[in-house]
């Protein structure tokens, strides 16, 4: 009796092109939803606190929450850009943990406007809360945010050029950042505001001790 003879598997089919999915595709998704999470987590903070007094619609403490909304807008798209599209490990990791905190403080800023029944969009020129606001304020923005063309230019950039840029730019927006949170410590007397932006302070201080390395390191 004969033996059947066996014949040979072809090899597993390679994933078609839409199966694969890169670790950089689920890593921005992951940071996505931290971002989103840490935006709740803040809305959620900024409700724990209650209130005996509300700051009006012209008080510091507002005018803080408004300007730092912006300000901290804009450090989210930057870290998001460098989590995304930055080459170096180190710079990408920067770029999501700020990205994500600040978001968080995003949303604890939203929840203080809402208690305090004010809008978010308020109608004092920005920077006006502090002594020497208005003369820190260059064609529009805010002290240490990035230009339009410094925006698109981050846009722009690859590899190198983009985590040097990212890191110069960010640098200068936490500095600027620091110096708002400087003049909204000198003045309130609001607990919570207090307390909250004496923890932005210590972490964009953190921050700019790691963004300096990382520079010095890549050679910008």
């Amino acid at each position: 009796m004969s033996i059947p003879t066996m014949t040979a598997t072809s090899e597993p089919a390679s994933p078609a092109p839409e199966e694969r999915r890169s670790p950089a595709r689920w890593g921005t998704a992951a940071l996505a939803l931290a971002v989103v999470v840490g935006l709740l987590l803040g809305y959620a903070g900024g409700m724990l606190t209650p209130r005996l007094t509300r700051p009006g619609d012209a008080s510091a403490e507002a005018g803080f929450a408004r300007d730092m909304l912006t300000h901290h807008a804009q450090a989210v798209e930057m870290g998001l850009i460098a989590f995304d599209e930055g080459s170096d490990p180190e710079v990408r990791s920067i770029g999501g943990d700020i990205a994500t905190s600040q978001q968080g403080e995003i949303g604890t800023m939203h929840t203080w406007l809402r208690s305090w029944g004010l809008d978010p969009a308020g109608s004092e020129p920005p920077m006006s809360w502090m002594s020497d606001g208005a003369g820190l304020v260059r064609n529009g923005l805010m002290p240490g945010m990035a230009t339009p063309e410094e925006m698109a230019k981050l846009h722009a950039a690859e590899g190198r050029e983009l985590d040097v840029l990212f890191l110069q730019l960010m640098i200068k927006h936490h500095l600027g950042g620091i110096h708002m949170i400087d003049g909204i410590l000198d003045v309130s007397d609001e607990p919570d505001v207090v307390r909250t932006a004496q923890t932005m302070k210590n972490t964009q201080r953190n921050d700019l001790t790691n963004l300096q390395n990382a520079l010095k390191r890549v050679g910008g």
